[in-house]
Formats: C-alpha cells, structure tokens, sequence
C-alpha cells in the first residue's frame, strides 16, 4: 500500500468518532503504528473513545505541535513515518481548527497540499478532519482540493476537485502591515549579516520580546540573510513589523525559490547546508513565503509577550 491523503468530513462528535475510531483500531488489527495528532479537546475525545486500544497510539497535541503549521510535516508526520521505516503507518492529522487566524490559514492550506508531494511512493495513510458544519466553506472547498479522497459519512470517494499545485499557487501571496513602525536595514555582503542581526535585536529587546525569543530572532534574522546573501541575488532588505501582537521579520531578495518543499521536509542525515529555513520553521510562530520569478519574500512571525488572544481550539460540544 502506498499514500492514502483523505479529508474526512464530519459535522458532530459523533460523526467525529464514527469515521476515525475504525481507522484507528483496523490499523492497530493490522499490526500499524498509529499516531493521531490533532488538538485537544479532540484529542482526549478520541482517547477517551479508544478505550485500552488508546495505549498501543501515540498521541500529539497539534495545538502546540502544529501552531506553525510548517512544523507539522518535518516534526510530526515525517518523524512519526521515519520512525517506522519499514512498515505502513497511520496518522490522524488535524492542522485546521475553528481557532486558526486569517494569518494563519494560508499556511495551513499549503501544508495540506504539500503533503501529497511529501509522502508519494511511501506506505502512509494520513486521514485529516475537517469539522464542516462550524469551519468556512472556503476552508472546506480547499480540503477538497488539497486532499485526493474524501471521506463524508460512509461514502469514499476520489475528489472531483483535487488539484493541490492550485491551493500552494493560490496562497502564494505578499502580505501587507498597516502599521507605521516598519523599519528597514539594507544586508549587501555576509559583513552585514552581524549588523542587521545587532539591529534587529535591538529593537527586539526595545518593543518588551523575552530574551529567549530575541535569540530566536537573532538566528532567524542570520538564516534568513545568509540564504538570501548565497541565493538571493546578492543582497537583500530586511524590515520588521509589529502586526496584530507579532513581530514580523521580513526578508526580501531577487532570488527565486523554485523548491515549495524549502524548509519542510527533515534534514538529511550527514547532509551539510541547506537547513537554514528548516530552523526558521523552528523557530518561528508563522511562517509564510511569497514566492515569484523576480524575487522571494520570507515572513517570520514570533509573538509578543502581549499577545494574550486564546486562539485555542473551541470545546467539543
């Protein structure tokens, strides 16, 4: 058996566990790993339901393993895949909840789409819920689009909308900041790099970011300069924006980024270089890349200590 990547739709609690508790235990009758990573309370629901079957699952709060959905695919699908090399596994994989921002969405939606390009040829079947009576049409319409089978109730069937190159493309955009605190520093050799990051840093420690995520800052500003120094062009301008309780480091070159896979999938053992947006993803709350034939543009998001939003799931009901 080779990847199975399915949208399972559902509308109540019930609907939830009728699809996916079978999924779990007919892999685990199958001698499959299974690992469902979703975010609670969905997870303690299936938990709960699984009975005694739930100690032979590992089980991953996507809340906090998948808040950057660029993470998800490196740390938690591919890990968990790695980690069986020579047998088919399952996974529940939840990146969509009714808490995800407009921010947040477009990410989502590529990592459903990249997964398709990530797990060909490999013996995986990830099956995904998507809660389509309380989620946007738009983020069911994408589901479709983004996931080859579809699962609603008992039907199964191939999507007649699959087509994943359209979601990544779709949501291959530039972002705008409607503030007025924008600031810019231009990085024209590697002797740059170690000013933009005092720079950076610096104003960092001045809007209140703890010293821990001003470290993050420092190796994402150094990753994010160094490839666009190496790829970019030659040069490339880096600008920081305070956007809805994040601070946003962006950077912008005359590079092309041809690989949509940049940054996703797991370093390779022995492998020297090419890690450096994997890191970012690491890093980073958020992550969204614009992508065009004259330049590439990397955002990276860390949230202030003021951001106190609850952007966690709502409760099953």
């Amino acid at each position: 058996m080779t990847s199975t990547h399915s949208a399972v739709f559902y509308r109540t609690d019930a609907d939830y566990l009728r699809a996916l508790v079978p999924f779990v235990v007919e892999g685990l009758a199958a001698d499959e790993p299974v690992a469902v990573a979703v975010p609670e309370p969905r997870l303690r629901l299936l938990r709960d339901a699984l009975g005694a079957d739930a100690d032979r699952v590992t089980f991953i709060d996507m809340y906090r393993a998948g808040r950057n959905p660029g993470r998800i695919i490196p740390t938690v699908l591919h890990r968990f895949a790695d980690s069986h090399p020579d047998r088919h596994v399952r996974i529940i994989g939840g990146p969509v909840w009714a808490g995800r921002t407009p921010t947040e969405y477009p990410a989502c939606a590529q990592h459903e789409a990249l997964i398709n390009l990530v797990f060909t040829g490999r013996r995986v079947t990830i099956a995904c819920p998507y809660d389509s009576a309380g989620l946007d049409p738009l983020v069911v319409a994408d589901a479709r689009r983004t996931h080859p089978q579809l699962w609603d109730g008992h039907h199964r069937l191939a999507s007649p909308d699959y087509d994943p190159h359209a979601v990544i493309n779709a949501y291959n955009r530039a972002l705008t900041f409607d503030n007025a605190t924008a600031m810019r520093f231009r990085v024209a050799s590697t002797g740059g790099i170690r000013a933009a990051r005092t720079w950076a840093t610096t104003h960092a420690e001045r809007i209140g970011l703890g010293p821990a995520r001003v470290a993050d800052l420092e190796l994402i500003v150094s990753e994010l300069t160094t490839n666009s120094l190496l790829h970019g062009g030659g040069d490339c301008l880096l600008a920081l924006h305070d956007h809805n309780g994040h601070l946003v480091c962006e950077v912008a070159d005359a590079g092309h980024l041809a690989n949509p896979l940049a940054g996703y999938l797991p370093a390779t053992p022995g492998s020297l270089g090419g890690h450096g947006l994997l890191l970012v993803h690491q890093l980073a709350d958020l992550v969204h890349t614009h992508r065009t034939p004259r330049g590439t543009t990397q955002y990276a998001f860390l949230a202030l200590p003021a951001a106190t939003t609850d952007r966690s799931p709502a409760p099953a009901t």
